[in-house]
């Protein structure tokens, strides 16, 4: 999830000014969120998942109950992440103008690759969604390089690859932020990531879903049917996935229609 070989490693951290540096020009960790890197191979090997969670990975389509943020870190990331908030009530004031990436000057904004203050226009179902957030802010940038979320990724994805490894190398491809408000919180449909990602085939990705406040059924955890991971479609003798069926996420019931 954190690999970026591909960019420049920038080292002279003392004159990295966070308030207009892209953050994704940065390929190691800041050091703001959890400090440096481990140094050897053997010291990655505490982060690595059982043999029983890999396989109740492959059975399900998920693994829950993984433990990657401390209560400390949470609450520093829920303190960055109040400075989106910002740029959200303000789009709420203004009719809501959908992906308007210039119009609030706030620094960093223009950084994000998609913004919504409320994807679905409905006042009475909010659903805030960004992506890119991990280039402007300190924390949200190191979170991606966390030894606990990238080495579980890592065993993960091995299950899956051709070769008998039991790590391959990971690549981060984008974040993602959904917040929804209190009483008035938004739904994201049902469907399949793979829907969104298929640029790779066969399936070579996963999600990594991080909560940064408690998820309950009465306020909207996020949930997952066991084993829908292998449903798919045949197109031209290919195992292809279903189709997106509302790209607003509103619609709760739209993945019937398949």
């Amino acid at each position: 999830m954190a690999m970026l070989p591909e960019r420049p490693i920038i080292t002279n951290k003392a004159h990295i000014n966070t308030d207009v540096l892209d953050l994704s020009l940065i390929s190691e960790p800041i050091g703001s969120l959890f400090g440096s890197l481990p140094t050897s191979a053997d010291s990655y090997t505490r982060y690595f998942l059982t043999d029983e969670q890999i396989e109740f990975y492959k059975t399900n389509g998920y693994l829950p109950q993984i433990r990657v943020l401390t209560d400390e870190q949470c609450d520093r990331l829920l303190e960055e992440y109040k400075r989106f908030l910002l740029w959200n009530e303000k789009d709420l004031s203004q009719a809501n103008a959908r992906n308007d990436a210039d119009r609030l000057d706030l620094p960093g904004r223009h950084l994000l690759h998609e913004y919504h203050s409320n994807q679905t226009e409905d006042p009475e179902n909010v659903l805030t969604h960004m992506l890119g957030h991990w280039r402007i802010t300190p924390l949200f940038h190191d979170l991606i390089f966390l030894p606990n979320v990238t080495v579980p990724t890592s065993q993960l994805l091995a299950a899956y690859h051709t070769s008998e490894q039991t790590v391959v190398p990971v690549r981060f491809w984008h974040d993602q932020l959904f917040t929804k408000p209190p009483f008035h919180g938004g739904s994201v449909a049902w469907h399949q990531d793979y829907s969104y990602w298929t640029r790779t085939v066969s399936m070579q990705h996963l999600t990594v879903h991080i909560a940064l406040d408690d998820q309950t059924e009465e306020n909207g955890t996020i949930q997952f049917v066991p084993g829908s991971h292998h449903w798919h479609r045949e197109r031209d003798g290919q195992e292809v996935p279903l189709p997106v069926t509302d790209f607003d996420f509103k619609d709760m019931d739209s993945i019937k229609n398949i």
